[in-house]
């Protein structure tokens, strides 16, 4: 049995294989535990009228915005697999990606080569599960952060890149997947040499985020 660390909240309901049905909009901030059973996620039912789902990075971030209810604002799902994709978050939204063929699925990722990894993963798959790579992989579109977002915010919020950025950053480049649009991105990074969290946007507001989400859906403001 896969391990899973995922959750998942907001205009969904679940038919479990024993009948129960989870309404995943009434839910605590915690949302929705992803079990790591992929037998019984692959026996879920789905009901929803969201049209939007979105993939977020961080615990902390999805659960703000769970408690800000951002699915009641902008119609959606919200899911999270707390950081580097699980196999088990992966092949929920796979299922739901066939479910719900209409709904585009967007990342919201901080702005470094981690996740930028953490994008690719849910879009191409694992280089390291070899022909598996692409079995439950998305046409997920990186909402942000991008180098554009950056000059709303400070410069207290940039950090150096770590060894580690400078190491997935070289693997990322050495695909031959990786699309330009996202070339231009890692590019940046490594040459301003810097890393910006999500949560630097909350130095308009902790209610800007939900804001920032929108207005990039509507302007179409994504890779």
């Amino acid at each position: 049995m896969a391990s899973s660390k995922g959750s998942i909240i907001g205009r969904l309901s679940i038919k479990e294989p024993d009948g129960d049905i989870v309404d995943c909009s009434v839910l605590g901030p915690a949302g929705y535990a992803i079990t790591g059973d992929l037998s019984v996620l692959n026996k879920l039912e789905f009901y929803s009228d969201a049209r939007y789902i979105i993939v977020v990075e961080k615990d902390a971030i999805f659960q703000r915005l769970a408690e800000d209810r951002l699915f009641n604002q902008i119609p959606c799902i919200l899911t999270t697999a707390k950081g580097y994709p699980d196999i088990a978050t992966r092949f929920l939204l796979h299922r739901l990606n066939q479910a719900f063929v209409e709904l585009p699925i967007y990342a919201l990722v901080d702005w470094n080569p981690a996740g930028l990894s953490i994008v690719c993963t849910y879009k191409y798959g694992s280089i390291t599960m070899g022909l598996e790579a692409y079995r439950y992989a998305c046409n997920v579109k990186w909402l942000g952060l991008h180098k554009d977002d950056l000059q709303m915010i400070p410069q207290q919020s940039f950090m150096p890149l770590k060894p580690r950025d400078l190491q997935i950053a070289k693997s990322l480049m050495s695909s031959v997947t990786l699309q330009d649009s996202y070339r231009g991105q890692l590019n940046s990074m490594v040459e301003m040499g810097n890393r910006i969290d999500i949560e630097a946007l909350y130095c308009h507001g902790f209610d800007f985020l939900g804001k920032y989400i929108a207005r990039k859906i509507v302007m179409c403001d994504f890779l």
